[in-house]
C-alpha cells in the first residue's frame, strides 16, 4: 500500500511526540536493522529512525533501502530522522484518513 501525500502529513503529525527506536549506524542497513525495524513496526506500526550519517543523499536513499526492505512505508525524513509506517495485518491502530 502506497500511502497518499495527505496521509504522510498525517503519520508526521503523529510521529512528532516520538523518539527514535532503531538506530542505522556507519554499517548502513544490514540484516540486524532490518529485523529489529520489522520487530518495532508490528509492535507500533509508526516509528522513527535515526540514520547517523552526515550525508543528505547517503541518509534519504538509506531510508529508502530500509523501508523498501521491510515492506514499509517511508512517511518522510526530517534531518537524519526517518519516519516509517506498516499498518499491521489484524487490528491495526492508526486509522489513515482518505
Amino acid at each position: 500500500m502506497t500511502v497518499t501525500s495527505k496521509q504522510r502529513q498525517f503519520l508526521r503529525g503523529l510521529a512528532h511526540p516520538l523518539e527514535p527506536v532503531v538506530r542505522v549506524g556507519k554499517g548502513g542497513v544490514t540484516d540486524a536493522v532490518v529485523e529489529e525495524t520489522k520487530k518495532s513496526l508490528a509492535a507500533h506500526e509508526l516509528i522513527k529512525v535515526k540514520i547517523e550519517s552526515d550525508d543528505s543523499g547517503e541518509r534519504k536513499e538509506l531510508a529508502a533501502k530500509l523501508a523498501a526492505a521491510t515492506l514499509s512505508d517511508l512517511a518522510g525524513t526530517v534531518g537524519k530522522i526517518a519516519i516509517l509506517y506498516r499498518a499491521r495485518d489484524d487490528k491495526p491502530e492508526i486509522k489513515l484518513p482518505k
